[in-house]
């Protein structure tokens, strides 16, 4: 027969609470949920997809950038024959760098011109267009929580605050991307119809340009995405955010061109290095910025706030 002294009796007992799985997830800790983090992205972009004010101005950015100006050029340059705009234009051509030089292709002033344009000229673009509306989404997409009213309903579900900036993350990249990507398959029709004949073929991309689409042009969309997420967590109304965000873009743009621009000049291994620093800042500035991500900052009652 088991005897109790008086102490234990005295004692309250508890039986251990168990989290439940909804519990797990929302504490922000433990494993990472991936489906309740792309149904954070899911419904993000559902919105943006519905929001006609959104997608509208995006496409006719792409547009602007990667079939409009470029078709106007490269038409003005190879099909019409202004012989003294290709000349002036040819001459310029010899203050690039030899390495550049050396990629030119086309045994004509109209062909090498128009290969120059396609290869060199353009390459803000593919820095430009998913930089500027990937910023223009993430900016808004916690503060916007607030300011709507639906932070609250965020801030209860099950998802937990590393998930929700994931989802918050993905629904900031892809519009830009995906405007990137179908941009750029326009552009490059373009360039292998308008140019390509000049030069012995279609020859678009270049190893170069694919150099800057899949590793440099990523990472410093996740460094100003994991910035700008970091200001809108913390600022009071989306119009904060926005012109906070466009200081941030703007020098990371500029820091993106040159490196792209160096790869299209042939910069080589030096802009791999370069790339790969990059990526590692990405990871590091993204790990830090799941932290600005709090359940009280969805309610907008954090300090600072």
């Amino acid at each position: 027969m088991t005897t109790i002294s008086p102490d234990q009796a005295t004692k309250p007992v508890t039986a251990p609470i168990k989290k439940s799985a909804n519990q797990k997830g929302g504490s922000g800790d433990g494993k990472m949920n991936w489906s309740r983090a792309f149904t954070v992205a899911r419904t993000d972009l559902k919105q943006l997809v519905q929001a006609r004010d959104f997608w509208v101005p995006m496409m006719l950015l792409g547009s602007f950038f990667f079939v409009i100006i470029p078709t106007i050029l490269l038409l003005t340059i190879t099909r019409i024959g202004d012989v003294e705009t290709v000349a002036r234009i040819s001459e310029t051509l010899e203050v690039l760098p030899q390495q550049a030089q050396e990629q030119l292709r086309g045994d004509s002033p109209e062909g090498q011109t128009g290969y120059a344009l396609a290869v060199f000229l353009f390459a803000p673009v593919a820095v430009i267009v998913p930089l500027t509306i990937s910023t223009a989404v993430g900016a808004a997409t916690i503060v916007g929580e607030r300011e709507k009213g639906t932070g609250e309903f965020l801030a209860h579900s099950p998802a937990g605050a590393r998930e929700i900036y994931i989802g918050k993350l993905i629904a900031s990249v892809v519009p830009g991307y995906v405007t990137t990507v179908v941009g750029f398959s326009a552009y490059s029709l373009i360039v292998n119809l308008t140019v390509g004949p000049e030069v012995g073929g279609w020859f678009f991309p270049t190893a170069q340009w694919w150099l800057m689409i899949l590793w440099i042009l990523p990472p410093f969309l996740l460094i100003c995405l994991s910035l700008v997420l970091r200001l809108s967590a913390k600022v009071k109304s989306t119009a904060a955010a926005q012109q906070a965000s466009g200081l941030i873009s703007l020098p990371l743009i500029m820091i993106a061109y040159s490196q792209a621009t160096g790869v299209l000049f042939g910069a080589g291994n030096v802009a791999i290095y370069l790339g790969a620093a990059a990526w590692v800042l990405a990871i590091v500035s993204l790990t830090r910025g799941v932290r600005s991500v709090t359940r009280s900052r969805l309610l907008g009652v954090a300090s600072g706030i």
